[in-house]
């Protein structure tokens, strides 16, 4: 009996915040039709987009309320209301979810009413569910109404909240289009950073390198331990320019990527980290092998998340988690350091997000103050 008592409590808290949006819908009715004279007289047309956002506030709070009843999140599909006046008028009449919208409110003047039933159902559930239980010893019969009420109450609002087809592929389109444009910004900053690399580093140390032969070659008839001097440092420079070519080449691509696969490339990069990490994996020794960009994405994402909790975090420990799902592969480094990382704080993080999202893959970061910091990154890909 307590727990169809609690359920039901909870089913009235439900119904109750639901009357409450269903009475101040039915006060918006006011709003509505100022915006509308507004909008045919052209004297209040800028009211509309105001208008519209409001909706927008309205709708998303009754999805919130819905969703912590179900469990489940409706998703949001709106087009940004931004720019002059014609533009913001263009965009909230042509919105798909502005019509989603309208037709909740409208229904939800029918249907919002339902949520006054809880009243007359908790006597007669206190009743009939009291002799039940505790004469006849019965399972509530009364009480469990106020939940399947709620549910549906609940179905109705999420089946009318639902963004239309139209609306997801349109909000699908503008996703992909930032992502694109950050994937070219991405790909031509990275293109100038090996260019830097290689005219700094690997093309003065070969000139230097040049320029060093050709003076041993000038002095090897006349002074020959000047042109043995010459050649010991033009070798000390060629090793030099070795070593910055390596950079720059594991810059683009980690050849031990390709050598010992994701989970080898991992255990070294825990191994140099200055860290104590630990290293998990969950099938991922099983072939076929992820993509080369996933697995380049993954290992970045690791050796900077690496390299932020060696400096910032304050900790001596970490971990790594390498998961294999059906539809990608999941990345999770965890250390238990102060916490509190700020993204605008050099940490090397929206880099990380534009990185995973030129993949189609997403980042989420949990790092309260005091600890622990948690990246998990999700990246797509077939194997």
């Amino acid at each position: 009996m307590r727990a169809t008592l609690r359920q039901a409590a909870r089913a009235t808290v439900h119904l109750f915040l639901a009357a409450a949006m269903a009475f101040g819908s039915y006060l918006f009715i006011t709003v509505l039709l100022i915006a509308a004279t507004g909008t045919v007289t052209g004297v209040g047309i800028w009211l509309l987009p105001e208008t519209v956002l409001l909706i927008r506030r309205i709708a998303g709070a009754k999805r919130r309320l819905t969703a912590s009843w179900t469990g489940r999140e409706i998703p949001e599909a709106y087009q940004a209301v931004t720019g002059p006046l014609r533009e913001r008028l263009r965009t909230s009449v042509g919105d798909p979810g502005t019509l989603t919208d309208l037709r909740w409110m409208g229904a939800y003047y029918a249907y919002g009413w339902l949520t006054v039933l809880v009243l007359p159902l908790w006597p007669a559930g206190l009743l009939v569910d009291g002799v039940r239980r505790g004469l006849l010893g019965r399972e509530a019969m009364a009480l469990p109404l106020l939940g399947r009420l709620a549910d549906l109450e609940a179905g109705w609002s999420t089946a009318l909240l639902r963004p239309s087809p139209e609306a997801l592929l349109a909000r699908r389109v503008e996703q992909l289009t930032a992502t694109r444009a950050d994937a070219v910004a991405t790909h031509g900053a990275e293109l100038r950073r090996i260019e830097r690399d290689l005219h700094d580093g690997a093309q003065a140390r070969l000139v230097a390198l040049s320029m060093r032969i050709g003076l041993a070659g000038r002095a090897y008839g006349t002074d020959p331990a000047t042109a043995r001097r010459l050649l010991s440092d033009a070798q000390d420079q060629a090793e030099a320019a070795l070593t910055e070519l390596r950079h720059v080449v594991r810059g683009i691509h980690p050849p031990i990527l390709t050598d010992r696969g994701l989970v080898g490339a991992v255990r070294a990069l825990a191994g140099g980290s200055g860290l104590l990490v630990t290293v998990r994996t969950d099938r991922l020794a099983e072939e076929p092998r992820a993509p080369a960009a996933v697995e380049a994405a993954a290992y970045f994402v690791i050796a900077e998340a690496l390299t932020n909790a060696a400096k910032y975090s304050g900790s001596d420990r970490a971990e790594v988690v390498l998961a294999r799902s059906r539809t990608g592969l999941s990345v999770r480094v965890r250390d238990e350091g102060r916490g509190g990382v700020d993204e605008s704080a050099g940490t090397g993080l929206p880099g990380m997000r534009r990185r995973v999202a030129a993949l189609d893959g997403t980042v989420r970061v949990t790092s309260p103050a005091g600890g622990p910091t948690v990246i998990q990154v999700e990246l797509p890909c077939v194997w």
